[in-house]
Parts: structure tokens; sequence; C-alpha cells
């Protein structure tokens, strides 16, 4: 390798995760244009859409994409006009790469809708590589009481959660059920229990179950299980369309169901008495805006949130999504910049 190039993981054929689709390739390393940063990689999350990705679940923007959109690295390059950050700076880099900001979604504050919006790892390339270049007004100053690792998942699956526990709109103290429990559901869980939020977990997976309950939840149960007690709100993290109904069903009168993934299997046929009548509520959850993030990192770093990984080298980015899609991470994967790339 020279000084020109860079190792990284790019999706070359989408399909199932066993039958690789990623493959480590050598890229230019980037430079930054106007108003841009480019970013040494320490830490990058890794995030269920970049198994999503792999997978074909979503389609790739550019064959060869480098995934990854929770990066944790320092500046170590500033683009023409860049003045945001200095060279040497921890920044986080998100899932929000850009918006077009003259849309009226943009112009109302709802960027997170943005007809014209990109993103990393899925539009341009991303984290699961040695450096990479962000747009500086979407990137992130890091918090100093979270450690690089800590902070990864912070970026895309706390920032999304974060979104998600708001569209639920879960009164104080109330009662808030979580279905699926990886990387994002257990950041989310900790700030609804700071809030006063009493938790119900479902999941599938026993080592999650046992998180949920040493991180201070009401209940830890079995996907297809029933809470304890009827939920004021609900956050289904699992992309799988079949919770959407039971979850529905434990709703009280007038509870609402966020759907925090940007995939989601299909919905069997919904019965109108049994699942949406007294006024509950479904939606989802699209992006976010800069803000979310900017609430999130400071609540975050206020209560503080521990974030639970584990750690793989930035050389085993193909086992880590393996590891996410068979349910063998609890908690967060994160990949490590230390192997000597």
């Amino acid at each position: 390798m020279t000084s020109e190039t860079m190792q990284a993981w790019a999706v070359d054929t989408p399909g199932p995760i066993d039958s690789g689709p990623i493959r480590r390739v050598e890229r230019a390393v980037p430079i930054p244009g106007p108003g841009q940063v480019r970013v040494h990689v320490r830490v990058c999350g890794v995030c269920r859409t970049d198994l999503h990705l792999a997978e074909g679940d979503l389609t790739p923007k550019d064959h060869l994409v480098i995934p990854g959109h929770e990066v944790v690295g320092e500046v170590d390059l500033l683009g023409g006009g860049s003045t945001r950050f200095d060279l040497g700076d921890r920044v986080g880099v998100p899932w929000l790469a850009s918006t077009c900001g003259a849309c009226r979604f943009c112009l109302e504050g709802r960027e997170n809708l943005c007809m014209d919006p990109r993103f990393t790892g899925w539009d341009i390339d991303g984290g699961y590589a040695e450096f990479l270049v962000v747009d500086e007004g979407y990137a992130y100053h890091v918090p100093d009481v979270f450690t690089d690792e800590e902070a990864a998942p912070l970026l895309c699956a706390g920032i999304i959660g974060y979104r998600a526990l708001r569209r639920s709109r879960l009164p104080q103290g109330g009662r808030l059920g979580i279905y699926g429990f990886g990387g994002s559901a257990h950041l989310t869980a900790q700030i609804a229990m700071a809030e006063g939020a009493r938790v119900h977990v479902l999941t599938r997976a026993p080592e999650a179950r046992a998180l949920a309950l040493q991180l201070g939840a009401e209940s830890a149960g079995d996907a297809a299980d029933s809470p304890p007690e009827l939920l004021d709100a609900a956050i289904l993290f699992a992309p799988v369309g079949t919770l959407v109904l039971p979850a529905l069903e434990a709703l009280e009168r007038g509870g609402t169901l966020a759907i925090a993934g940007i995939h989601l299997s299909d919905i069997p046929a919904l019965n109108y008495q049994r699942h949406l009548f007294e006024e509950k509520m479904l939606c989802s959850v699209t992006a976010n805006t800069r803000q979310d993030g900017i609430d999130f990192l400071e609540a975050a770093a206020r209560i503080p949130i521990r974030a639970s990984t584990v750690a793989y080298d930035l050389d085993q980015a193909d086992e880590a999504l393996r590891d996410l899609a068979h349910d063998r991470v609890n908690g967060a994967a994160v990949l490590v910049n230390s192997s000597g790339w």
C-alpha cells in the first residue's frame, strides 16, 4: 500500500451475508472538497442497515460502495473554506450525509424528509475504510465522556433510536415496549428509563434479554410473548413485519407503535378492531435531523448512556456482519482500525 491508497470493504454482489457479498478493495485516499474534512477512521459501528445493504434489502447506489455510517475518527485534512473543525479534532460521521436545504421539508425544519438527501455508506463511501470525507456541517463533535468504541454506535443506532422514542409519543413515566434488543434498542432503553419510563423488552435472544434486565428493564421476554402490562408506546427495532400485530395488540388505548428500521419484512393483514381501533397509531421513522443528533448526544453524555459493544478489527468486517445476521452480537458491533491497515 502506498500513501495515496487505502484498504476498505465494499459491497460487490449483494446477497445472503454467508455468500460473501462484501470484499476487500484498495482505493485512492479521498481528498476533501470545499466545506469538507477528511477523517482518519478510528472506529466504525456495524449497523443493521449495513447488513441490509450487503444483502440487497437496500439497493446499493453504486457498485463497490463502501458501507459504514457510525464513524469516529480524527480530522486529518481540511477542504477549502472548511472552518468548523481543526486538524486533530475527534469527530463523528453519521448516516445523514447531506440535504438539499431548499425543498419544503428542509425549509420547514424537517430535513429528515428531504427530497434529495445523501447518506453515508449508501450514496457516498462510508467508514469501512481507513479514511472518508464528510461535509463539515453534517459531522458531530463527540462528547469527551465516551471512548471511540462507545461513541460509534451513538451516531446512528443512538440517534435513530432517540427519534423513534420521540415518534412513539411516550408520555412522562409511561410504559414502553421494545421489540428487538440490539445496538439501537439498548441505547434507546437507557434514554427512556432515565426519563422515568417503565421499559419492557421482547426479543428472541436470551443474551439480549439478560442485557435488558441488567440495564434496568422492568421485564424481558421472548419476542412472541405479551408484555406483563399494556403499553403506552412501543418501538419495533427488529426488521420483522410479523411483530407489528402483537405489538399493536399490546398497546393501551391511544398508544403508538413506531417502526425504527429502514427495512421491514411484509406485515400480515391488519384487523382493524384488534390492531388499530381505540385510536392506536402506527408510524415509521425516516432518517433524522441534525438537531436530533445534537439533542441525543447531549442527553447521552448527561445520563451518561452505557454502550455495550463487541469489537472486531477492521479486517473482520465480513465476520462482524455475519455475526450480526445470526444474532451473535449482544449490543453493538464495532470495527476498530487497529490491524495495521
